[in-house]
């Protein structure tokens, strides 16, 4: 009976695994862009959107590298959120020095809103174009191709979302190469889904939207007392398959600085998976069965291999084995083809150990997110 069972859970997390291996996150590591038709691109207006809370060092290299960006008709709005470090001043500076740049400086948050989506909606508000381009201010685009091709699909294909990828830079040690792999995870979850008509989240880093549907739908109705969720939040809420596409393209991404401890770290991911639950129910299941299916493979998979061991049923863990293997290599294959896509570089070596990791990530810091309550943007 025992093995029965072990059988079953091994085979369930085993199909669900290469559903989702194949079919869904395959439209991300292998996906191949449309011929563009000869109809010649609409250079509308774009505006940079960055909310800023004391980022001078970051803001001092970023905004000479905006500026850098190929496209003719844009302009960048730096919302510096009650900075108390030299933001203002260099700023100033850099408005001279660019006369494109333009700012918007909140001064305090009103207690029945957070404060990262107050100070967007402010700079969103003001914004000379109708397309929007968001980033963070640790993040540096990495082409100057970035603007044309991230707005692409809201300029020219009539979408209301762009969703684009934002990686990291690629640093030594475990903590970095784990935040590699987690980033590409979360890229094929909702890349991935997306691309299948079935959008249900986006990140900041790197995202456009219509002003125009921004107001429409009264900015973050509904969503201001959320902490986080001015990006996932608001593309879970809106965005469908017919008003949204995804750009995969290395050029089109940002590239921010990563965390380089663990504390950090899990503060950061604490606040990301925290919002999480406010998701639709059947958003929550597109992940849910990923991880619940994951956690089946794994604690199936070890337990069948040590029954069968003690047993010394040696044909059938060979089999079990076998199945293994062919997981592994599949997951070696989809991530590595995904991080090309996305990064164009080759992805780290230790994606079996980060694979298995993602199981205590998930239901251990995932749990402990949901259920708490100290959470902050700055």
């Amino acid at each position: 009976m025992a093995l029965f069972l072990l059988w079953i859970i091994f085979g369930l997390g085993v199909l669900i695994q290469l559903i989702y291996l194949l079919p869904i996150f395959g439209r991300t590591a292998f996906f191949r862009p449309k011929v563009k038709s000869q109809q010649a691109e609409k250079e509308e207006g774009v505006t940079v959107v960055i909310a800023a809370h004391n980022e001078f060092k970051n803001l001092k290299v970023l905004i000479p590298k905006l500026f850098e960006q190929d496209y003719p008709n844009f302009d960048v709005l730096i919302i510096d959120d009650r900075s108390r470090d030299r933001t203002p001043r260099l700023l100033a500076e850099m408005m001279d020095r660019y006369p494109k740049l333009r700012t918007v400086t909140v001064k305090y948050t009103p207690d029945h809103v957070t404060s990262k989506k107050y100070a967007l909606t402010l700079g969103i508000k003001v914004a000379k174009n109708d397309v929007i381009l968001l980033t963070d201010a640790d993040c540096i685009p990495a082409s100057d191709q970035w603007i044309r091709k991230m707005t692409a699909p809201v300029r020219n294909d009539g979408m209301t979302f762009s969703l684009g990828f934002g990686g990291y830079e690629s640093l030594k040690g475990f903590l970095n190469s784990w935040i590699q792999f987690e980033t590409i995870q979360t890229a094929l979850f909702y890349l991935s889904f997306a691309s299948w008509k079935a959008p249900f989240m986006g990140i900041g880093r790197n995202l456009c939207y219509r002003k125009s549907f921004f107001m429409d739908v009264k900015a973050f109705k509904d969503l201001w007392h959320f902490e986080g969720g001015d990006d996932d939040l608001f593309i879970n809420k809106y965005a469908t398959g017919k008003n949204t596409k995804v750009v995969i393209d290395a050029d089109a991404r940002t590239v921010s600085i990563p965390k380089d401890t663990w504390k950090d770290y899990f503060r950061q991911k604490k606040r990301h998976l925290h919002v999480g639950k406010q998701y639709k129910s059947q958003d929550k299941m597109k992940i849910g069965w990923f991880a619940f299916s994951h956690l089946l493979f794994w604690a199936g998979g070890i337990g069948l291999l040590i029954y069968l061991g003690l047993e010394q049923n040696w044909e059938q863990f060979l089999i079990v084995l076998g199945i293994f293997l062919v997981r592994v290599l599949l997951v070696i294959w989809i991530y590595s083809k995904a991080n090309k896509k996305l990064n164009g570089t080759k992805t780290r070596s230790n994606i079996l150990i980060n694979d298995l990791i993602y199981i205590g990530y998930f239901w251990g810091l995932g749990t402990f997110s949901h259920q708490s309550k100290d959470i902050k943007w700055k």
